[in-house]
Formats: C-alpha cells, sequence, structure tokens
C-alpha cells in the first residue's frame, strides 16, 4: 500500500501543497485564519504520525470530499493578483502632456 493510500483522508488537497517553499506560499500561509493554520498544521501531524507508526486513519475520521475545499488556492490566486497589479503599476510610464 503506498503512502498516499494510507493518508487518503487525513488531509486535504491543499495540506499537500508545497507551500513553505516558495515566497508565495509562505506568504498565503501567514494569511490564514489562526484557526485554519492550526487546523492545517494539526492534519500534517497526524498524517506524519500515522505514517512513521504505519497505521491508517479510521475511516469515519477522514476528511469528507464536501469538506476538502480549496482554503490556500484562492489566497495564492489573490498574492499572484496583487503581485501582477504591483508590477504593472511599477512598469507604468507617466507621460507629460503640457
Amino acid at each position: 500500500m503506498s503512502s498516499v493510500t494510507k493518508l487518503t483522508g487525513a488531509v486535504k488537497y491543499d495540506d499537500c501543497l508545497d507551500m513553505e517553499e516558495s515566497p508565495i506560499g509562505q506568504l498565503a500561509l501567514k494569511r490564514l485564519s489562526p484557526k485554519e493554520s492550526y487546523d492545517r498544521v494539526y492534519r500534517i501531524r497526524r498524517a506524519f504520525q500515522l505514517s512513521i507508526s504505519h497505521k491508517i486513519l479510521p475511516k469515519e475520521q477522514w476528511t469528507k470530499v464536501e469538506e476538502d475545499k480549496p482554503y490556500l488556492q484562492p489566497i495564492i490566486d489573490q498574492i499572484k493578483a496583487e503581485i501582477n497589479e504591483k508590477e504593472a503599476l511599477d512598469s507604468m510610464e507617466v507621460v507629460k502632456t503640457h
């Protein structure tokens, strides 16, 4: 059984994104609410603990499909839009017409 199969239901999709390595990801993690940040760390630690102890999360504790809503991707999209807007404004040329 693969480790992905073992962790099915232990984490949400966005928990598996490699956020710590990119500046945008780090900023997105900082923008999470304290509860969402705590819940994310809890899910990741629980998955890690299950993995090292070679156990499978009981099915009744799995994350349900309807609960697995993206929580980081909307923040990442917002940050990317802000960066693009900043770059557009920074590269704007002002032409005096007097």
